[in-house]
């Protein structure tokens, strides 16, 4: 055969795709952390965590592929490398990189057809997202700020792709200059009450694989005036699920920007309306 026949998939978002692709009978196995499908934690065996993984594990599914994301993994890719197995290792932190990921792994395992059409939805999400919010920005509506928070302890803010499904759902990412930095630590906020000063509109948690709290935000000292805080029995502070926005895959577009795109219609509405406080 041409492509590979078993892929071991150290990321959650490669399993998605392959499932999308109807690939899903190549995959000898998943990380732990995999939610969609969630069929997929039903079919198949777990076989890392996410920052780690042990070698034996991995290689007990006889893959000749394996497939990860990010600089996390690239220590336990080392040693699938030493032990003679091909590798392919995602690490894109934007949008576009979710589409290029679509066609490689479309390449990779003879899916190339499904790879085009799938690419071309999640473009074509794109564009009417795009043009959403630009019909918004013709008609003068307001953009709302939008703060999103990837972590609490210590306050980390949105990476690069987020700052894009903000973008394309018609809103501003209040700290868009920190999302160019691809790592968690240089989105580091030492004082939470930079976010305060900022005065978003709009506050989306994503405590990356724990529950987030919004009575939490609403406590911090020096919160209180923010709009978003003001306005939180509207439900302008909302969770949006780390699986739907922190992994980088199709969900992102599937699954994501739907949830910001409700959000910033609800602002919109309430602000329309008067509402706001």
């Amino acid at each position: 055969m041409s492509h590979y026949q078993r892929i071991a998939c150290l990321c959650t978002e490669a399993v998605e795709t392959l499932y999308l692709l109807g690939a899903q009978d190549l995959i000898a196995g998943i990380s732990g952390f995999t939610v969609y499908p969630p069929e997929a934690r039903q079919d198949k065996p777990k076989i890392s965590g996410f920052s780690s993984g042990k070698l034996e594990k991995i290689l007990a599914v006889d893959p000749d592929l394996v497939v990860a994301f990010s600089s996390l993994q690239s220590d336990i890719l080392k040693d699938v490398a030493a032990a003679g197995v091909d590798i392919q290792h995602f690490n894109h932190h934007d949008l576009a990189g979710v589409l290029r990921m679509v066609r490689v792994l479309g390449s990779l395992t003879g899916k190339n057809e499904a790879a085009a059409t799938l690419a071309a939805e999640l473009q074509a999400t794109m564009d009417a997202a795009r043009a959403e919010a630009a019909a918004n920005d013709a008609a003068g509506l307001p953009r709302p700020l939008v703060y999103f928070e990837e972590w609490n302890d210590p306050i980390i803010t949105g990476i690069g792709w987020v700052g894009e499904l903000i973008a394309l759902a018609g809103g501003r990412d209040a700290f868009a200059e920190l999302a160019v930095h691809k790592r968690a630590k240089e989105r580091i906020l030492a004082d939470h009450r930079e976010v305060a000063a900022r005065a978003p509109d709009l506050i989306i948690g994503s405590w990356c694989g724990k529950r987030f709290r919004p009575e939490t935000v609403l406590e911090r000292d020096g919160w209180q005036d923010v709009p978003a805080v003001r306005n939180y029995e509207r439900g302008h502070i909302i969770e949006i699920k780390s699986a739907d926005i922190l992994a980088p895959g199709p969900t992102l577009l599937t699954r994501g920007l739907p949830q910001l795109q409700a959000l910033i219609r609800q602002w919109h509405a309430d602000h329309a309306a008067g509402a706001l406080a």
